[in-house]
């Protein structure tokens, strides 16, 4: 489970994000991407928890804004958290509802306004929780130590819904637990997407508009980026799959694409033979059959199948990919994460 803790100053437009179906979709573009990988575009969002507070976006604004307002002090009021589940693990609805209570519990804000927000547009389920750092008491949750909090809340859901277990941010470890290998979801997600497509292409460009299919924006220069529908940008050579390796991959099945052509070619001329000879007893015909496998297994282009077969097998195995740290906690998204606070602090 990977979580995310941030604050802000705009009730209105975290909830609006947590409520509303991206904005850059279009109706035809939900439509289409639901058709595409079987999930909910449209309407991707389901409330599973109210908790002191209720209605639609305005409403639930205006009420979180209201106490809010109890406190002169903080500037940013919001908490906004995610908890997101690893691929091909499920919870139920009432057992994210109560991993959003536990949340609110963890952060002090337990008897505070907040929603639980499920969403239904990705692979890997996960859930929002907006929260109201102000409570009706006046007093604010504190924000201290959130990442390390929410990364100690993770591990401990993970164990309680025997779910997979992931290591904590590297900064919140020991220095033996900072060894251990770490897995990169996003990454992993990659990797495994540009190996399954260099499987069934044979060209660049069929490469790069399956990979645009899947959802990546393709950067191709002195090597090759690709940026994920978060605008998440990561290099190729980083989930082991540099621009010079994927040309080989594409090169190796070229040839090998080649030699198969010219084993069947000589293949059917051993085969032609025989058709154009006379009748033949059961035994000649069970003799000659033999003879026509050991020739055929003889064939110069087996070797070179055989071989171009194995290095293709070994630019494709799969490599593990280390030293993860969660993209909301790297440097790049510390930076996007301020500057959209920037942003919303300017408009208000």
């Amino acid at each position: 489970m990977i979580g995310y803790v941030g604050t802000g100053s705009s009730f209105f437009e975290c909830i609006r994000y947590c409520l509303q179906d991206k904005k850059e979709l279009s109706e035809e573009q939900k439509l289409q991407l639901s058709l595409k990988d079987s999930l909910q575009h449209k309407n991707r969002a389901e409330i599973l928890d109210y908790n002191k507070c209720f209605g639609n976006l305005k409403e639930l604004s205006s009420q979180f804004i209201d106490v809010a307002k109890l406190s002169k002090r903080v500037e940013k009021p919001v908490f906004h958290f995610s908890l997101r589940l690893a691929p091909n693990e499920t919870l139920t609805k009432n057992q994210f509802i109560e991993i959003g209570r536990e949340c609110a519990k963890e952060f002090g804000v337990a008897d505070n306004q907040y929603i639980c927000i499920l969403h239904k547009d990705t692979q890997e389920q996960h859930i929002h929780v907006v929260a109201n750092r102000v409570g009706f008491n006046g007093k604010v949750a504190s924000d201290s130590n959130s990442y390390k909090r929410m990364a100690a809340l993770c591990r401990r859901l993970e164990k309680q819904y025997k779910l997979q277990e992931v290591l904590s941010p590297r900064s919140f470890l020991s220095a033996k637990e900072r060894l251990l290998p770490r897995q990169d979801i996003r990454k992993e997600r990659l990797k495994t997407n540009i190996r399954q497509t260099l499987e069934q292409v044979h060209n660049y460009q069929v490469f790069e508009q399956k990979m645009q299919a899947l959802g990546y924006k393709v950067i191709k220069g002195r090597g090759i980026s690709f940026i994920d529908d978060k605008k998440v940008k990561i290099k190729g050579s980083e989930v082991g799959f540099s621009l010079a390796k994927i040309e080989q991959v594409l090169g190796v099945k070229q040839k090998l694409e080649v030699a198969k052509a010219k084993q069947e070619v000589y293949e059917t001329a051993i085969r032609q033979k025989r058709i154009t000879q006379h009748s033949f007893t059961p035994a000649q015909k069970l003799l000659r059959q033999t003879r026509e496998t050991a020739q055929m297994k003889r064939s110069p282009f087996i070797p070179v199948i055989r071989e171009l077969g194995n290095l293709l097998e070994q630019l494709l195995k799969p490599e593990y990919t280390s030293n993860y740290l969660p993209y909301e906690l790297t440097e790049e998204g510390i930076k996007r994460r301020r500057k959209k606070e920037l942003a919303q602090r300017m408009r208000h």
